[in-house]
Formats: structure tokens, C-alpha cells, sequence
């Protein structure tokens, strides 16, 4: 079972687009040190306050796939420097 979750994000604090890849760069490596998870910049990448952040997992069973991919949603809800605006998930 393949897990998708895509997520639009709005990252206030930036003012640039480097400030962004900054934050997007932090994000995405703690996902994918703390998770069995990729995780990448799918769409937006210049707007500098807008993003919209892709993480994929695969797993045997689906139940296992949905606690990665939740674990990975509430990691980023923790992160102050962005927030979650639109959530899709994808099952293949």
C-alpha cells in the first residue's frame, strides 16, 4: 500500500525565498530522520510565503501507512513556522 498526503502551507515568517527553501529544507529533513517517510516540495516554489509539501510512505499494511503519514501531519502542525492550510490524502 502506497500512502500520499499532500498539504498547502502558508510560512508567515518568510520574506524571501530563500528564508522559505530555509524552512522547507529544515522541515523536510527532520521528516524523513524521524519518519519512514519522503517527503518534498511539490508546487508553489516561487511564491515565497506559499508552499505545498508532498509526503509519501508504502507499507504492507494500510493501517501502518496511515500512522506514518499522521505522524508526519502532526509533526508539521507542531513546526510554529508553518501552518497547514489544505490536507488530500492518495492511497495506490
Amino acid at each position: 500500500m502506497i500512502g500520499a498526503v499532500h498539504c498547502e502551507c502558508l510560512i508567515y515568517q518568510a520574506q524571501s525565498l530563500k528564508e522559505k527553501r530555509a524552512v522547507l529544507k529544515s522541515i523536510t529533513a527532520r521528516l524523513k530522520q524521524k519518519l519512514n517517510v519522503s517527503a518534498a516540495e511539490m508546487d508553489y516554489q516561487n511564491l515565497w510565503q506559499r508552499t505545498a509539501i508532498s509526503v509519501v510512505t508504502i507499507n504492507q499494511e494500510k493501517s501502518i501507512v496511515e500512522k506514518e503519514l499522521q505522524a508526519a501531519l502532526d509533526m508539521i502542525d507542531q513546526m510554529p513556522e508553518i501552518e497547514r492550510t489544505v490536507t488530500e490524502y492518495e492511497w495506490l
